[in-house]
């Protein structure tokens, strides 16, 4: 099989989409915060990036990757990539595109993935507690259960060494277990660990800038036409289908949140719409390749509405999850998971199967619950521990002067606006938004 220039140009310019991803993240999450903690949101991200993706290259493409013939881990056989120049792509069947197009594509899912469980911990943890989580974290947590979802076996650079959830026959087809229900299970495991930030729940912590937040939806939605058509790993119809699912099921999720606010609250904001596109982002990531896009709009619009409901039980439950990482990611991979086994259909893709509105079975669902309870099961137990030891060793937070000062000139030496310090809610004085960032955010 020869190198396609097509499949190879469309799998190296998704993996460039996907990377735009994290800055999403980073002005996402820094606009929802105030405006003495956006610096280190972002920061949080850059940091990411930098601790992923040379531990991806030292090691972490082969654990997740390599084909030790056990299901649950790969091996240190690709360490440093090395092995890979001059190789085609190998997972479940050849592709004609270099084996280094597909790791790289493949460092961009594990950067974003601890990328996100920053907006958990926002405003009060410290900044070298948070390098050394991301360091543990992707190394126990994500390259494991990437294995067990994204490995598919291969013949040529290992042995038959598929992940173990690959094997039952989870649908993933771009990271709703591996990355948002992974992710979201960690933010929660952490918060719980870490505590609520000071004045959580009493003192208004309203988001500091809504250009920020809009802008860096907007480059999620962007992004992830990289992040899920170019899963597909070659420029085809499965491609085509994704992008399609993931345009609609977006729009969807837009309109399903700011539905609900209208009603709740009787006014529909950017923050929801914003939040909306993300819930509706997260849910069809795993369902992109296997649904019809009728059945995209009702996921988009279903996952819309559920995270808007759900963005509100950190309140009911005493947990403070920052930035809603909880309610959007793994409430929102859950329902995408699950959704599966009814939207699911052999119609659009051969590969796939069919949902029970399709003529499928009960397996289906089931099989797609064990994914997801699998993956929130191992992460957030491993990140409780993880949590656990920072905070009886460096510490997980900020001291409580930190904390009320600001992070960024505490931690940083540096100020987002250096013509004051705004208090992250003067412009927004009066704005609700469905019960949501007005209190203990």
């Amino acid at each position: 099989m020869e190198i396609s220039a097509g499949d190879t140009a469309w799998v190296l310019t998704a993996a460039a989409l996907v990377l735009l991803m994290t800055p999403g993240v980073a002005f996402f999450y820094g606009g929802m915060v105030r405006s003495k903690s956006v610096l280190n949101m972002i920061m949080m991200s850059f940091l990411a990036i930098g601790i992923v993706t040379v531990l991806w290259v030292a090691f972490g493409f082969s654990l997740a990757f390599a084909d030790s013939g056990n299901g649950f881990i790969g091996d240190f056989s690709l360490n440093g990539l090395t092995g890979l120049v001059g190789h085609l792509a190998q997972n479940g069947g050849q592709y004609p595109i270099p084996a280094l197009a597909f790791a790289m594509f493949q460092l961009m899912f594990a950067i974003i993935t601890v990328a996100l469980i920053s907006g958990a911990v926002a405003d009060r943890m410290k900044f070298l507690a948070w390098g050394i989580f991301a360091a543990a974290w992707v190394t126990l947590v994500y390259f494991p259960v990437a294995h067990w979802v994204f490995d598919f076996g291969s013949d040529t650079l290992g042995g038959d060494g598929a992940g173990w959830l690959a094997n039952l026959g989870v649908l993933d087809f771009a990271g709703g277990t591996a990355v948002h229900i992974n992710a979201g299970a960690a933010g929660l495991a952490l918060v719980i660990v870490m505590g609520k930030r000071i004045g959580f729940g009493k003192v208004p912590m309203k988001p500091h800038s809504l250009p920020f937040v809009v802008l860096g939806a907007s480059l999620l939605y962007f992004g992830w036409f990289g992040f899920n058509a170019g899963s597909a790993l070659g420029a085809n119809d499965i491609a085509a289908l994704a992008f399609t699912n993931t345009m609609v099921a977006t729009a969807a999720g837009v309109l399903g949140w700011l539905i609900i606010e209208k009603i709740r609250d009787g006014h529909a904001t950017s923050l929801g719409a914003a939040s909306g596109a993300v819930a509706g982002l997260v849910a069809i990531t795993p369902a992109c390749a296997f649904v019809a896009p009728w059945g995209a709009i009702a996921i988009g619009a279903i996952a819309g509405v559920i995270c808007a409901f759900a963005v509100t039980l950190k309140y009911r439950l005493g947990f403070d999850d920052s930035l809603d990482v909880v309610g959007v990611h793994m409430v929102g991979g859950i329902v995408g998971c699950l959704l599966i086994g009814f939207f699911a259909t052999t119609e659009v893709n051969a590969l796939g199967k069919d949902g029970l509105f399709y003529g499928g079975t009960f397996d289906v669902l089931r099989v797609q619950a064990i994914g997801a309870g699998a993956v929130m099961a191992y992460s957030f137990g491993v990140t409780v521990i993880l949590a656990l030891i920072l905070k009886y060793t460096v510490k997980l937070r900020v001291s409580k002067d930190e904390e009320q000062a600001g992070i960024d000139l505490a931690v940083h030496a540096e100020s987002a606006y250096e013509f004051g310090e705004s208090g992250g809610g003067g412009i927004l004085a009066g704005v609700g938004h469905a019960g949501r960032r007005t209190e203990g955010n």
